[in-house]
């Protein structure tokens, strides 16, 4: 196969709205994909012509580009995983075949992005630690001074400590966070390493994408105009 022209496979995968290319990876990998009937490899660059199939389907390289907004109720999980029952791309049931950017833990509620453009899932994740995503979090105690403090110079989880972030608390024992990183579970995983838990979390905003109004179960496609501001901040 020439190896310097063509388009690669994981990102003709991508295109064609089938999954984000850490998905295609992870497909071809297992044996799933074939070119012209044998299976695919990570290296192989598609030309034009070229039979590219995942499980037997056949893919285009050329998909139609959806964006969505959802506000994601607890207990739904973000895996485009037919095998979870409560699985978001089936929650959603769009008529295209979209999956979600990056993950909000099942326990969680709030904004979440859904796309079939996978060129655009690869460019967020690549930028993963350079742009914000806010949160209102409420804990199971009263939120000090020292613990705002702690929370924003940084907690050491997962073998790391958080990067600094933005935090100012609104209640009692509620706080609003941005942060710049997104660690597994990293908000949850901060409270805990300094003595309290999570007992409500939601995400509310992505970069420039709000949650707005809107309520648990709601989706809507962005505007024209969104769309537009968020390939623009992902060329900076």
């Amino acid at each position: 196969m020439d190896t310097t022209n063509g388009k690669r496979l994981n990102k003709f995968i991508a295109d064609s709205g089938y999954c984000s290319r850490r998905e295609a990876d992870r497909l071809i990998e297992e044996g799933r994909v074939t070119v012209d009937g044998r299976r695919g490899a990570l290296g192989d660059r598609i030309l034009p012509g070229m039979r590219v199939t995942v499980d037997g389907k056949a893919l285009s390289g050329d998909g139609e580009k959806v964006y969505l907004l959802l506000y994601k109720p607890r207990g739904i999980v973000c895996t485009a995983d037919p095998r979870e029952p409560m699985n978001v791309v089936d929650y959603v049931g769009y008529p295209i075949r979209v999956f979600p950017v990056g993950r909000l833990d099942k326990d969680s509620e709030g904004l979440l992005l859904l796309t079939s453009d996978g060129e655009i899932v690869n460019r967020i994740l690549r930028a993963a630690g350079g742009h914000e995503k806010e949160y209102e979090v409420t804990i199971d105690r009263p939120v000090t001074r020292e613990f705002v403090e702690k929370m924003m110079a940084g907690v050491p989880i997962l073998d790391t400590v958080t990067l600094p972030c933005r935090v100012r608390k609104t209640g009692e024992r509620s706080f609003n966070i941005i942060l710049v990183q997104g660690l597994n579970r990293q908000i949850r995983r901060m409270c805990e390493a300094l003595g309290c838990n999570v007992t409500h979390l939601r995400r509310v905003r992505l970069m420039d994408l709000k949650l707005g109004g809107m309520r648990p179960g709601e989706w809507r496609e962005l505007t024209e105009a969104e769309v537009r501001a968020l390939t623009k901040a992902l060329e900076a």
